[in-house]
Parts: C-alpha cells; structure tokens; sequence
C-alpha cells in the first residue's frame, strides 16, 4: 500500500490555476509526486462558530473511523488465517457504480451524494458519518464476541484431542473391546507410563494391589514420552492401585468408556469446525476478480450465488461490505477536514483546489521543501488567525503538523499485514 498528501491550496484567478502551479512545482521538472485533483462538491458553509467547533470535532472523528477500519481490516486478516496473504486484495471499496482497490477509490475520489448529501449542514453529514461507523464498530464487537467463542470452544476441543497423554482426550485412541465392560466386580484402567518406565510397568503392575487381574495390561497406543496401558482389576481395589500407580510414577487417567459420550464430542468438533469453516470458506480472490468488471449490484449476485466452495460466509461477507462503508465514511472526513479548514485558513468566498498527491518515497524531504516554498506566501494569513483570540483546534501546532497550506496525511500502510 501507499501513503497520500491530501492539501489545499486558494484559488488564483482560478483553481486550475492553482493545479497548474503545484503541478509545474512537483512534477514537470522534479517528478516529486504523483498528483490528482480532489474533487469536494459545494458544501454547506455555516457559521464560522459552527466551522471552529466542527474542526476539533472532525479530528476526533478522524481518528476514530480509522481506527475502526484498522481494526475490520486486522479482523478479516485474523478470520482468513491461512489465507492472510489475500487480505490485501480483499479489502476493496465499493465506489456505487464500480468496486475499486482503495488506491483507485482515493485517486478517483467522488462524493457519495446519497449517503451524504450535500443539502445538509456540515454538521449533520458529519453526524452521518458518526453513527454510521459507531454502529459497524458495535456490531464488529458482537460478530467477533461471537466468532472468538466458537473459535475459543473448537480450539479447546482440538487441545484435548492433542498434546500430552496426560491430558488429551483418548476418545479417538481407545476401542470398545479395549475395556471389560458391564461387569459388575470388574473394571479396566488406563494408565500413563513415562517410555523409560515400561519395564517397571510390567514387572509392578500385578502388585500394585490386589486382586489386579494377572496379564491384563496392554499397550494400547505411544507419543514420544509415554505409552499408555490399560489394566483389568476388581472394583474395590481402585483406590488402592491409583494410590500406589502414583507412587511409582504411573499417572491412572479418571476415563471411563461410553460410546454416546465419545460420539457427542465427535459431533461436537465436527459441528464446531463446520460452523468455524461456514464464517469465510474460499473468500480468497473472488471478489477481487469483480474489481472494474462487473456493477456492484450484479457482482453481489455473482457472489450470492456462488456458494458452496467457492461462496463468501456470512462473516467474511460482512467483513468485506463493513470495510468498504467505514473506509469510504474515512475518505468523506478528510474531504469534509480538508472543506473547514480550507474555509479558515483562505475566508469566503469559497475559492480553493484540493489536491492528493502521492509523494515518491527518496524525494518526499524534496517535495516538502518544494511545497513550503511553493505556498509560504499563505503563511501570514493563518498566522493572522492563530495570533488572533479565537482557538482553532485545528490550527493548534502542538497538536498536528502545521504547514502553510491545509494538508492531511492518509496513510494506507496501516492496512499492511505481517504473513
């Protein structure tokens, strides 16, 4: 992924004006960046109260949003395990019309008119923007309370089903005809035998107590630590043997046979694992195969269809459709940041340029220098409104980098993942 510079610069005579300067500054002759025009629609004014008070606002919004789509990225990257390498590819914006990849979404940027529309205050919009991701942010917290239990739950079923003798289930090691069963005075133990004690196992276990049944200790199945044995004898002698097992290292495993118990923890794992493997089964690249082919619309039937092996579950579905809105809410706050502060900086009329550039990484020192020297004429003037008794939160120094020109980083690389 990438980093952007998002700034303003005034209108001169005219905005393209404005482009042509940065343009000639930054690319003709030092190729520094990679630039686009930002287009931000005519947006609602208000008040130069209400703009003071929506720029503090905007930036705890902000960093907010971002946030949360930090944490549905690192979710669907957690959720995909195995297949962490096609996260990239899978985290996309749905653009209304196309499905882009965020650099493409970001460089061809577009104002979502029917989710936000511009007939509403900046506030309002705003306000949108806020219970929107509030609400994906509370409902990512439920699906992941969710899935983390159904994962926590498979996981503690593999753990007995794995490990140590000691402690594994022996449900998928024993058989039936392993036990005596349904005999009223007789009872089969199984035993942990550490590999170095096998011979003292063998010579011991018939007087360990009375009335163990002479011959009766089989191997039944080895790690490579210890064997695991099992042991006929009389009922009343159980205390006794345990006790005396311990003392010579032998560990007695509380187990007992009962095939409807063993066939439900089967069931169980099995059911567990389905339900784990139905939340994302073969996202993979599908989806990201739809990128500039299809409309959104008849890509989601595409999708809607293709169950089975090749279909979205519903986690991942809603993983990938969550990352979408809260990326695209994240790049309406910078356009929205970048429209008050440029109001504040440059007065009324409204009259500037968004621009995005995408610095090139050996050069950005040289593009900075270039940009300060390009725009430092425009220093006096936001220094008139920092000097001046209004705070503007947004022009606080000790709070954020503070340049000439109205400029906001947006750094993708928080959506890089370690495989």
């Amino acid at each position: 992924m990438t980093e952007f510079w998002l700034i303003s610069a005034p209108g001169d005579k005219t905005c393209q004006q404005t482009w042509d300067k940065m343009m000639a500054a930054t690319t003709r002759t030092n190729n520094l960046s990679t630039n686009h025009k930002f287009n931000i629609p005519d947006l609602k004014v208000g008040t130069l109260d209400v703009l003071v008070g929506l720029s503090d606002e905007l930036a705890k919004l902000d960093s907010f949003v971002e946030g949360v789509v930090k944490k549905v990225a690192q979710y669907m990257a957690d959720v995909l395990e195995d297949s962490r390498d096609k996260v990239q590819e899978n985290l996309l914006a749905n653009g209304g019309t196309y499905i882009f990849d965020l650099v493409t979404y970001i460089t061809r940027f577009q104002w979502d008119m029917a989710k936000y529309p511009i007939k509403q205050s900046l506030k309002n919009i705003s306000e949108i923007i806020s219970k929107q991701v509030t609400q994906i942010d509370n409902d990512l917290k439920t699906r992941a309370s969710a899935y983390n239990n159904l994962k926590g739950n498979l996981q503690n079923l593999e753990r007995k089903n794995a490990g140590s003798l000691l402690t594994r289930s022996l449900a998928d090691i024993v058989k039936k005809d392993d036990f005596v069963l349904d005999s009223e005075y007789l009872i089969t133990l199984l035993v942990v035998v550490p590999k170095t004690g096998y011979s003292d196992w063998q010579k011991a276990y018939e007087t360990l107590a009375e009335m163990v049944v002479p011959r009766s200790s089989h191997l039944l199945f080895e790690d490579s630590d210890s064997g695991l044995f099992s042991v006929t004898l009389f009922r009343k002698a159980i205390d006794d043997f345990k006790h005396k097992a311990r003392e010579n290292k032998f560990t007695v495993r509380d187990f007992q046979y009962n095939e409807e118990e063993m066939k439900a923890d089967k069931e169980e794992m099995t059911r567990l694992s389905t339900d784990k493997k139905k939340q994302f089964v073969s996202s993979h690249s599908f989806f990201s195969n739809l990128i500039y082919l299809f409309y959104f619309g008849f890509a989601v039937q595409v999708i809607e269809k293709s169950k089975g092996p090749n279909g979205l579950g519903p986690l991942v579905r809603w993983l990938k459709v969550n990352f979408s809105e809260a990326f695209i809410a994240w790049i309406h706050i910078k356009a929205l940041r970048v429209f008050v502060e440029s109001v504040l900086r440059y007065g009324l009329p409204v009259n500037f340029q968004a621009m995005l550039l995408q610095p090139n990484k050996k050069t950005m020192k040289k593009l900075r220098e270039v940009l300060n020297d390009l725009y430092k004429h425009l220093d006096s003037s936001a220094a008139a409104i920092i000097d001046s008794a209004m705070d503007i939160p947004g022009l606080n120094l000790s709070q954020q980098e503070y340049y000439p020109y109205v400029y906001y980083k947006i750094d993708c690389n928080l959506l890089d993942f370690k495989v």
